[in-house]
C-alpha cells in the first residue's frame, strides 16, 4: 500500500511526497489506523523504523479534516510529550514538514530559552504543542497553557517518560486532561512494569503493536565489543576517525566533563571533534547538532542526552566510548545509526571495569555482543603514538603483556 492510497486530504499527501515517504514503513502501517479510529496505542519497534511519522501522519490528517470542517475547537488538540529538549526540536520539524501544506500549526515548548516567544504562540494558536515537562507544566501553572481541550496525549520514547521520576509528573498532568482523550505511547524499549504504567494512564487496555523481534537492535546495525584499558580508549577512538576520515561518528561517554576530555584529546592528535551535554545552554547544543548534520565536524562527543530518538542524517558509527550505565540505552545509542534501512556500525569499548555493565546490557539484549579481537601487536600498534609521548616503550609494551594475560585468566575461568 502506499502513502498515495490513504484517505488523507491532498495536502496532507503533497507534505508527504514531498519528504519522500511512498510506502508506510511497517510501524506506520500498523499504527496509522488505529489512530485514526481513536483508540489507545502501546507501539514498540526498533529505532530508526520511522515511529515519529506512525503518530504525525494520522495526527495531522485528523486535525486538518476537523479544520476542513469548520469542526476543530479553539485550543490545543494534541500533546506530544518528549524527554530532551534537543527531540523535542527534531519532533516538531518533523510535524512542520508534514503539515507544511495545511493550516496546522505547531509549537515546541523546552526549557533552556526564553519563555516569551513560546507563550506568544500559544496565545496566537496552536493546534500541537511539543513539550518537555518542566517548560509544560511552567506553562500550565501560569495559565498560558489550557490542557482541557487536549484530546491527543503522545509520549515518545514512553519507556523513558514513564521512568525514572517522570511517571508521578505525567500522572497529574493526565488529571489535568480531559477524560475521553486518545492516548498513545511510542517506544524503541519497553520493560513488564513500563507497561503497567501505560496501561494506568489509559480508560481500558491499550491496543499493543510490538514489532520488534528478539534482538532489538536492527540487523542492518553491525555491533561489536572490544575489550580495551580505560587509560587507552582515546588511541582507539583516534584510531577509528583516522581510518574514517569522511564519516559522521557519535561517540557516546558517561559524563559531561569526560565530554570535554574526550574532545580535547581529540584535538590534540589533530582530530576536530565537538561535545553535547547539558552543561551547554539550549543555544549551543542546537548549534553543535547544526553543525555535525551539516558535516562542519564528524566526531561529536555526546552524553545520553543524543541517545534517544534524535535522527542525524548519515551517522554511519556510533561508538560506545564509555558502555551505558542503563542497559537500554545501548538500544538507543546503537539506533543512532542504521536508520532508515541503512548499514551501520556500532563499537563498543569495555574496560576491566565495565565488565560488570556489559553482561546486564548482554542480558537485555538476551544474547551476546560479537567481540572484535585485537592481539596485542595490533593493540601495541594502536597505542603508538604513546611511545612517542613517553620514550619509554618498555613500560607500555609491559602494560599491554598485563592486559593479555588477564585476558587469558579470564578465558580460563
Amino acid at each position: 500500500m502506499k502513502f498515495e492510497d490513504y484517505n488523507f486530504d491532498p495536502k496532507v499527501k503533497k507534505g508527504l511526497a514531498l519528504m519522500g515517504f511512498k510506502r508506510p514503513t511497517d510501524i506506520q502501517y500498523k499504527a496509522i489506523p488505529n489512530i485514526l479510529n481513536g483508540e489507545d496505542l502501546l507501539a514498540v519497534a526498533q529505532t530508526g523504523t520511522g515511529k515519529t511519522a506512525a503518530f504525525a501522519i494520522p495526527i495531522i490528517s485528523l486535525i486538518n479534516s476537523k479544520k476542513a470542517r469548520q469542526r476543530r475547537p479553539a485550543g490545543v488538540f494534541c500533546l506530544v510529550l518528549a524527554p530532551t529538549h534537543e527531540l523535542a526540536l527534531q519532533l516538531k520539524e518533523a510535524f512542520d514538514a508534514i503539515a507544511r501544506f495545511t493550516p496546522v500549526k505547531t509549537a515546541a515548548l523546552i526549557g533552556g530559552v526564553e519563555q516569551s516567544p513560546q507563550i506568544e504562540e500559544l496565545h496566537e494558536g496552536v493546534d500541537i504543542v511539543i513539550a518537555t515537562p518542566g517548560r509544560m507544566f511552567d506553562l500550565i501553572s501560569q495559565g498560558h497553557l489550557r490542557p482541557q481541550s487536549i484530546e491527543i496525549l503522545v509520549l515518545d520514547e514512553a519507556d523513558h517518560m514513564l521512568d525514572l521520576g517522570f511517571i508521578q509528573d505525567i500522572r497529574d498532568l493526565v488529571r489535568k486532561l480531559p477524560k475521553r482523550r486518545q492516548t498513545l505511547f511510542f517506544s524503541a524499549t519497553i520493560t513488564d512494569k513500563i507497561k503497567k504504567a501505560a496501561y494506568s494512564l489509559v480508560k481500558q487496555n491499550a491496543i499493543r503493536i510490538q514489532l520488534s523481534p528478539r534482538d532489538p537492535v536492527a540487523k542492518n546495525i553491525d555491533h561489536a565489543v572490544l575489550f580495551v584499558d580505560m587509560d587507552h580508549k582515546r588511541f582507539f577512538l583516534e584510531r577509528v576517525a583516522n581510518e574514517n576520515p569522511d564519516t559522521k561518528i557519535l561517540a557516546f561517554v558517561r559524563t559531561k566533563v569526560r565530554a570535554e576530555r574526550v574532545v580535547k584529546a581529540m584535538e590534540r592528535v589533530g582530530i576536530p571533534a565537538m561535545a553535547l551535554h547539558g552543561d551547554k545552554d539550549q543555544g549551543q547544543r542546537s548549534e553543535v547538532l547544526q553543525q555535525f548534520k551539516a558535516g562542519e565536524v564528524n566526531l561529536l562527543v555526546a552524553t545520553d542526552v543524543a541517545a534517544r530518538g534524535i535522527d542525524i542524517p548519515d551517522v554511519e558509527i556510533v561508538v560506545n566510548y564509555d558502555l551505558p550505565e542503563e542497559p537500554e540505552n545501548y538500544v538507543h545509542r546503537v539506533g543512532r545509526t542504521g536508520r532508515a534501512k541503512k548499514k551501520g556500525n556500532a563499537y563498543s569499548f569495555c574496560s576491566e571495569e565495565e565488565r560488570k555493565t556489559l553482561a546486564e546490557i548482554q542480558g537485555f539484549l538476551d544474547k551476546e555482543i560479537k567481540v572484535l579481537e585485537v592481539d596485542k601487536f595490533e593493540y601495541a600498534d594502536t597505542v603508538n603514538i604513546e611511545r612517542d609521548r613517553t620514550n619509554d616503550y618498555r613500560a607500555l609494551m609491559e602494560e599491554i603483556e598485563a592486559f593479555e594475560n588477564r585476558k587469558k585468566k579470564r578465558k580460563k575461568k
